[in-house]
């Protein structure tokens, strides 16, 4: 276990992403995989209040249902790290302290709990004066319905506002930032996010920490592949893709363990990540990932090359 720095929270050094909960995961398998990375020593578990909105026939809110369900049924909420979000539900929408006042409230009853242990703005809104809405989330954190606030999507700019309006007023601030970030996605992230991360003290939980499931390695060069995020991954089906996929394999033959794994451990391994996000929809899927793998300096330049 690793301790997230300025909290209490002390958490497996892998997020496991609730995205998939109610979506392509049912309830039941929902609750296989969560019980799955539980015994593997997991306790540190993302999800989002729009969450999933986009599946038809959904509202959002499933994955907080779910989660907050399965905490019930395993008496384990105590045990558990909980982080949620706020802002991109489409019927409660932005950042406005109204909304936000609405928003937890109804996390806290899908979650079926009391306490948000990291509560994010899942984006920001440039509608609302950044003092506004971080005085709100300061008053959450005071009346104990949230322990940490976290920020999802922000640029370097708005993190680095924040963060002075938070100083300025003594109000509770972010500390932690969860954007993109993996080994095919990194310019933008290295060249402005690191550096101001490591000059505020924040530390970064990444998503799509194995870009969609493209480093898995289920995705090969003249193979198609049936998921609903094959879309999202043409991208990276290049030479660049292609060759990082190969090293990955190489590695993880000679360590004897997954791609999965060391496409984790190279970005764990990076200057203010804490602990990278991955998301399965299968008990198979989360056992791919979860091994906690070391690279050597050497691996590590290879792939970052």
């Amino acid at each position: 276990m690793i301790t997230i720095p300025r909290t209490e929270l002390s958490i497996y050094p892998l997020s496991l992403g609730g995205n998939v909960f109610g979506w392509t995961a049912t309830k039941e398998e929902s609750f296989k995989v969560l019980d799955r990375f539980v015994d593997l020593g997991g306790n540190f578990i993302d999800t989002a209040d729009v969450y999933s909105a986009w599946k038809e026939g959904n509202s959002g809110g499933e994955s907080e249902s779910i989660i907050g369900e399965w905490m019930a049924n395993r008496g384990n909420r105590s045990k558990m790290v909980i982080a949620t979000k706020v802002a991109k539900l489409p019927t409660k929408p932005g950042l406005s302290p109204a909304n936000i006042a609405s928003a937890v409230e109804d996390s806290l009853r899908r979650l079926r709990t009391d306490y948000i242990d990291l509560y994010y703005a899942h984006e920001d809104d440039e509608k609302v004066s950044q003092e506004e809405y971080l005085t709100t989330f300061d008053q959450l954190v005071r009346e104990g319905k949230v322990r940490y606030l976290g920020a999802s999507n922000f640029s370097a700019e708005r993190l680095k506002s924040a963060t002075q309006i938070s100083s300025d007023g003594n109000l509770a601030s972010f500390i932690t930032l969860q954007n993109q970030y993996n080994i095919l996605e990194r310019d933008e992230y290295e060249r402005s996010m690191i550096p101001t991360l490591e000059e505020l003290g924040i530390s970064s939980i990444p998503y799509f920490g194995l870009a969609r499931g493209f480093l898995t390695g289920k995705y090969r060069e003249g193979v198609k592949v049936d998921s609903v995020r094959a879309k999202g991954v043409e991208t990276y089906q290049n030479e660049r893709g292609w060759s990082i996929i190969e090293r990955l394999e190489r590695i993880a033959k000679e360590k004897s363990t997954t791609i999965s794994a060391v496409a984790l451990a190279w970005l764990r391994a990076q200057p203010t990540v804490i602990a990278p996000i991955a998301s399965a929809r299968t008990v198979e899927q989360l056992e791919e990932f979860t091994p906690i793998v070391g690279l050597s300096d050497y691996e590590l330049a290879e792939l970052s090359a």
